[in-house]
């Protein structure tokens, strides 16, 4: 291949998906789409299909119709880009607080945030003992049967929570796992006036957990911190007391790294 040749696109990619990137690219970069003939053109996309792409676009909230007939970038497409950055900064500024809980508590540490209706673990730290999980970096559990899911589904209305986890009834991983909406309602209200979630055994048995949300610059949760480890270091009551305050205290320092005002998740 020639020095400074553009690299062949791999077979397996889908046009029509390319295409709509390249739309999206023209349109973010100010192109105009007024003139559809014209827009086509510049972009290399047949009339056509350039004014199905637009319209679907926009029904999915990734473009915006403004008036003349232009298009911008959509509500939809500026909040997934502005999770991503705010995902990579969120790594980032949990790692060393992550790698203090679990050496200070002897817990495995995790970061999590919510996608759609399940927990999606994005970092952990392990004690010099780890914990025996199958919890790994980039697992997925339904939502309401982990302390970090269910912090951050505490603060939705109870509409978006069913949107989110389906009708019910819920499923289940241990019999201490709630299994219907009522039940998780009550859990929820609990875990939000306490300022923290608990749980003993709920999703793996001999499994004992607590977390905390991390608030973002608007003071909403945007992630959650759990400690968990082996049901037998929970025996102590005043165990339990530090860990609790400990999650709490590095919840709330990593909410003030995230620009939440007052930098505060801790709550009485």
């Amino acid at each position: 291949m020639p020095a400074g040749a553009p690299e062949a696109a791999p077979e397996h990619l889908i046009s029509p998906v390319q295409r709509a990137v390249r739309l999206m690219e023209y349109i973010a970069e100010g192109g105009p789409t007024a003139n559809l003939s014209e827009a086509a053109r510049r972009t290399g996309i047949n009339r056509a299909t350039l004014a199905r792409l637009l319209d679907t676009l926009e029904y999915e909230g990734v473009l915006e119709r403004v008036q003349g007939g232009e298009f911008r970038l959509g509500l939809r497409f500026l909040g997934l880009a502005a999770s991503a950055l705010a995902s990579r900064d969120l790594v980032s500024l949990a790692r060393p607080v992550l790698a203090r809980l679990a050496a200070e508590t002897g817990l495995s540490s995790y970061l999590v945030v919510l996608s759609g209706g399940e927990a999606l673990y994005l970092a952990r730290e392990m004690p010099d003992t780890p914990l025996v999980s199958h919890i790994r970096i980039g697992s997925r559990v339904p939502a309401h049967l982990t302390t970090p899911g269910r912090m951050l589904l505490a603060p939705l209305p109870p509409a978006e929570r069913r949107a989110r986890l389906g009708p019910g009834p819920l499923p289940t991983a241990t019999p201490h796992s709630p299994a219907t909406h009522a039940a998780l309602d009550t859990v929820l209200a609990e875990d939000a006036a306490r300022g923290c979630a608990w749980s003993f055994s709920a999703y793996e048995p001999g499994v004992d957990s607590c977390a905390a949300p991390v608030l973002g610059q608007d003071n909403q949760p945007i992630a959650a911190l759990s400690l968990a480890g082996p049901t037998a270091q929970f025996g102590s009551a005043s165990f339990r007391v530090e860990v609790e305050r400990r999650v709490k205290d590095a919840a709330a320092e990593l909410s003030r790294l995230m620009g939440a005002q007052g930098g505060a998740s801790r709550q009485a």
